[in-house]
């Protein structure tokens, strides 16, 4: 497949985009935190797991990648390639320092997308002219997600938007009262963690940053 085609798919990375993280999620099951992230409106669901072996992840993986695929949504898989093609993700998502985008596309299939990291507009930019298929951009304010990450901001994140042709995700301690600077500062789709995977009512939270974005 031509990556004009992965291009195709990668448009679909928009609105809410929700990272079902098995840390974040304190014990609840993933994927029923996916299904109530998807019933709440999220259009992209990454799963990130560094509690488990990969063996014991891949049927959740295949249980999430079914739901998305019920509601129309993408199936991201965090760091391992093996186990994107191993349950047909949609795609892959990659930081600066894991696998190379060029190692981890010799494993993918070729129609599935891969994300990349960054925190500064050069990253960006590299990452896009390594052949990623979307590019993160974060921490746009301070969280407490996820540990060593560096600040990028709303300017970094408009500049990226302004220079780079594929699909722009903002990450980093946003939740609904903030998710509108994001969108205004020309995110294609806004990922978060705690804000509904932390939430009493994952399902609830999703739909109201989802209104809050005005989607």
């Amino acid at each position: 497949m031509e990556p004009t085609a992965r291009g195709a798919i990668a448009k679909k990375i928009r609105g809410l985009y929700v990272i079902v993280d098995a840390q974040a999620a304190l014990g609840r099951d993933l994927a029923e935190m996916a299904h109530a992230a998807l019933r709440g409106g999220a259009r992209v669901i990454q799963l990130r797991d560094k509690l488990h072996d990969k063996g014991d992840v891949l049927p959740v993986a295949r249980r999430i990648r079914a739901l998305c695929d019920d509601y129309g949504a993408l199936f991201i898989i965090n760091d391992h390639a093996d186990l994107a093609v191993a349950c047909n993700a949609h795609g892959l998502h990659l930081g600066q320092h894991d696998l190379p985008i060029e190692e981890a596309r010799a494993v993918l299939r070729p129609y599935q997308l891969i994300g990349r990291s960054n925190a500064l507009v050069e990253e960006a930019l590299e990452s896009q002219k390594q052949g990623a298929d979307y590019l993160s951009v974060g921490a746009i304010f301070p969280t407490t997600s996820k540990k060593r990450t560096r600040p990028a901001g709303l300017e970094t994140l408009r500049r990226v938007k302004e220079l780079a042709s594929a699909p722009v995700v903002a990450i980093g301690g946003i939740g609904e009262s903030n998710v509108a600077q994001v969108m205004e500062a020309g995110a294609d789709a806004v990922c978060v963690i705690s804000a509904v995977v932390g939430a009493r009512d994952p399902e609830e939270a999703a739909r109201r940053l989802v209104a809050a974005m005005g989607l």
